[in-house]
């Protein structure tokens, strides 16, 4: 795919509801940047809670602009990525964090279930791959014992090993996405899919030859977040779908876009995705 030159680094929230609220896509590259400024749509409850329908409109703040164009310069990884070495990966998209009433639920992640099946479907349709981790709990596994020991309160603790145990319903992938047969579906024990010995999905992209991820999913600021992280310091070209992944409030969305623009990913919108491996 030839490199473009996209302009305006622009962020935006999809629609966001539950207990937090807020998506924002940056897209584009920093021409022009010293001519952005920062808007928002008004908003309800401040942190709190958030309706469905609730919509923001956000754009990068000025301040991280020049530092953004200096660090990245423009955009490309996106229009450079071969389908035949790219991977799009869905994370944790089970119904212990769709589902409502689940213990982990994330009612934005909900809402982004068709960008995400658009990105699988346009990516498997280029020939790319598509894989979907889950989040588990392996009793049989204590390394992580001070996780759900010393970090979580004891009634916590207890209902999320339940919850992402083996066989649990709360395990299992959400009804709504697009899975097809080819597609990989892999469990971790870990916020990151990179943590040797908890998941094999490393191996198995090596094996196939990937370099590009695309990482989509939910939650942003944790799993999405830790697998894009530990994905870049092992080598790989990573997108960051700003508008295909969800979290539970806008402070945390928005803190991980910036990380991610800034630090590990190019960030783009699920439209961007898409119409990058139609072309």
């Amino acid at each position: 795919m030839p490199r473009g030159r996209a302009t305006g680094l622009t962020c935006f929230t999809t629609s966001h509801g539950g207990f937090g609220g807020g998506h924002r896509a940056i897209r584009g590259a920093v021409e022009g940047a010293a001519d952005r400024r920062v808007t928002f749509a008004p908003r309800r409850g401040g942190f709190g809670l958030a309706r469905e329908n609730d919509m923001q409109r956000y754009q990068l703040e000025p301040e991280f602009e020049p530092r953004h164009a200096w660090t990245r310069g423009e955009f490309h990884l996106l229009e450079a990525a071969d389908p035949a070495t790219t991977a799009h990966l869905v994370i944790d998209m089970q119904n212990g964090f769709l589902r409502e009433g689940a213990l982990l639920e994330t009612p934005p992640a909900r809402a982004v279930v068709p960008q995400i099946n658009a990105i699988s479907q346009a990516v498997r349709g280029a020939g790319g791959m598509v894989a979907f981790t889950r989040f588990a709990y392996d009793p049989n596994e204590r390394a992580w014992d001070a996780f759900y020991r010393n970090f979580l309160n004891p009634d916590r603790s207890a209902r999320q090993r339940e919850a992402f145990g083996p066989e649990a319903h709360d395990l299992q992938l959400w009804d709504g996405l697009d899975v097809a047969a080819e597609d990989l579906v892999v469990d971790k024990t870990r916020f990151s899919a990179f943590i040797m010995g908890t998941c094999d999905l490393h191996e198995i992209l090596q094996e196939r030859g990937i370099r590009t991820l695309i990482i989509s999913g939910t939650m942003t600021n944790c799993c999405c977040d830790s697998t894009a992280r530990d994905a870049m310091q092992y080598g790989y070209d990573v997108v960051f779908a700003a508008d295909a992944t969800g979290t539970v409030s806008e402070i945390e969305q928005q803190s991980t876009l910036l990380n991610m623009a800034l630090l590990f990913a190019e960030v783009a919108t699920a439209e961007d995705i898409v119409a990058a491996f139609q072309g």
